[in-house]
């Protein structure tokens, strides 16, 4: 959520920044910014929407020579969304960008006020520059200045300062919210909040540590407290690009079923399921288990509290970060606290993780992105191997997720002994099917382009489905009003007499999630009543349905996990045509972010 960039060196300064910015173009954001200094004197340039504006705005301003820079896509939080609450804010001579919130910045701002300090925005940002101008008043030198500063706030935060005072200086700290430094054989400096903009541009990179606070010039990196580790940066510029694709969600649908693969190499064996991250006494004391994430990340740890609960025969009880935070939950030690997040960086998830740590339970992260903060707090991680994921709207993340958990109740199985041994054989050798079913799922793709057309009206949706097709339905449901920004809702079909059944019509549209291998009956009774009360459906199954509108054929499976993926393509495709011919950005999406790392 927001997006910083910050870069020292020769090359052209400001091509830098608005590259930077446009590989995190995917975090969602509704205003950018860059400042860039040299010669000791800084231009600013904001503007509200996407980068085009502010390319706009700079297409007549050019840099030539070493200097520094710092870039901003802003999320709105505190303030709307106009070029005064735009970042860089500036002060007499300084100017900063920050990603997070400032807790405690009313009160800070309160305090300048008192002092003569004008403001500019209605942000917390602001308060950070001329906190440190007044700083700079009262200490020795500028970096205790900045220390002073950062010290002073309360919350979560990246942030990078410039002055003029010393212009060839970047500043910076982060507690909270993620950020990168890089470096490369040619003297350049890179920061970013993820590695997407540093691909191609840094050879190393360091995650930097909560509480990592320093100044970085072309000839130093310093920082308080510990050293910065760095290792070698991963990966090519090819792999954050579209590959011929209208969308990145389009070419992340179609990666899944290579990703897949990855998910599982070295983890489904033969025989066996192996995760190398877990040692053997890891379960040991583990009566029980709670899942926690948020959005799309919570409907993967839904689906699993069906496979845990069915195939390891332990108590799941699943949680959504945001409500688990502020509940005082009772957690006891015989509990394994699992956290699901696609970044590593969800606010929420990461406190609720901090939550269990704190009150002493065994922890696991299922993540994707490596020396995320939340990987490095777990007691234990297992990656999701699905590579970078630009479209906001998750779905090869999702995917990956859902299959890493269902490995994972099967482990679970064979380690408390709960399933026989021909039964774990047959749930690894449907496992192995999974890529192939992903590859062959994509066959439906013209049939939803050309269903689309005939959704986009109506007053909204229900998808339906039972087990873990009902979680699979809040996905689908998600996926459609996250991109569309149509009404969608999703929920157990036998919920659908009690109450929602009241807004049957010939303008509510029914995706009916029906596969034959788990309650086809059950599903398509509770769709015969929909269908009484003349609401529009559109059966996605393996078998044709009489009172079906519409109907997406779906692959005869012996497995319900192998339809379930199946139908997961169905509905991301779906969703995603319907998108398309509203018109809208489908990676994208108006007031969402991909990374949400503020509460």
């Amino acid at each position: 959520m927001c997006g910083i960039v910050g870069y020292i060196g020769e090359r052209d300064i400001k091509n830098r920044l608005i590259e930077g910015l446009r590989e995190l173009e995917y975090r969602g954001y509704d205003s950018a910014g860059i400042a860039v200094m040299q010669d000791g004197r800084i231009e600013s340039f904001k503007a509200v929407g996407k980068l085009l504006n502010l390319e706009e705005k700079t297409k007549n301003f050019s840099t030539d020579g070493h200097g520094v820079g710092i870039g901003h896509t802003r999320w709105a939080t505190h303030g709307k969304p106009t070029e005064l609450n735009a970042h860089p804010h500036m002060g007499e001579y300084s100017y900063v960008v920050h990603n997070g919130i400032i807790e405690n910045y009313r009160e800070i701002k309160g305090m300048l006020e008192k002092e003569g300090i004008t403001f500019l925005s209605q942000t917390d940002t602001e308060v950070i520059v001329h906190l440190f101008e007044k700083e700079a008043e009262r200490e020795d030198d500028l970096f205790s200045a900045f220390k002073a500063t950062i010290e002073l706030l309360d919350g979560a935060y990246a942030v990078l300062l410039v002055t003029k005072k010393a212009p060839d200086t970047i500043f910076f700290a982060r507690k909270g919210s993620p950020m990168i430094i890089g470096r490369n054989s040619r003297g350049e400096i890179f920061f970013a909040s993820s590695d997407a903009p540093l691909i191609g541009e840094a050879e190393e990179v360091s995650y930097m540590k909560d509480g990592t606070v320093g100044f970085v010039t072309s000839e130093t990196i310093h920082t308080e407290g510990d050293e910065l580790q760095f290792v070698p940066l991963a990966g090519d510029k090819m792999t954050a690009q579209k590959g011929g694709y209208r969308f990145f969600m389009e070419k992340e649908i179609y990666e899944q079923y290579d990703v897949m693969s990855d998910t599982m190499i070295g983890r489904v064996l033969d025989r066996d399921i192996h995760f190398e991250e877990i040692d053997e006494e890891f379960l040991k004391g583990i009566s029980r288990i709670k899942l926690c994430a948020c959005g799309t990340s919570y409907h993967a740890a839904l689906t699993s509290s069906y496979l845990f609960e069915r195939l390891s025969k332990i108590p799941v009880n699943v949680e959504i970060a945001s409500e688990f935070r502020y509940k005082e939950p009772l957690l006891t030690d015989d509990t394994l606290f699992i956290v699901i997040s696609q970044s590593g960086e969800t606010a929420d998830t990461l406190e609720a993780l901090k939550m269990a740590k704190e009150a002493g339970l065994k922890t696991l992260a299922i993540c994707n992105v490596d020396n995320s903060s939340i990987v490095r707090l777990a007691d234990a991680s297992i990656l999701t191997r699905a590579g970078i994921e630009k479209g906001v709207a998750s779905t090869k993340a999702f995917a990956t997720q859902v299959m890493v958990l269902w490995m994972l109740s099967l482990y679970f199985a064979k380690k408390r002994g709960s399933l026989s041994e021909e039964r774990i054989q047959e749930e690894i050798k449907y496992m192995n099917y999974v890529p192939k079913v992903l590859q062959k799922s994509l066959e439906v793709h013209e049939k939803c382009k050309r269903l689309s057309k005939r959704y986009l009206h109506g007053h909204g949706f229900f998808f339906i489905g039972r087990d873990i097709f009902f979680p699979l339905a809040l996905e689908g449901a998600l996926k459609l009003k996250e991109i569309s920004y149509l009404h969608a809702e999703g929920y157990p079909a036998g919920e659908m007499k009690h109450g929602p059944i009241a807004l049957a019509d010939a303008e509510l549209f029914t995706i009916a999630l029906m596969p034959k291998t788990l309650l086809y009956d059950k599903t398509k009774s509770n769709v015969e009543e929909l269908s009484a009360r003349d609401s529009t459906i559109l059966s996605i199954s393996p078998e044709m349905f009489d009172l079906a509108d519409d109907f997406i054929l779906t692959h005869p499976h012996n497995h319900p996990m192998l339809e379930f993926f199946e139908m997961m393509i169905v509905e991301q495709l779906l969703a995603m045509e319907i998108a398309i011919r509203l018109g809208n950005d489908v990676d994208m999406p108006r007031n969402l972010a991909k990374s949400v790392t503020v509460e």
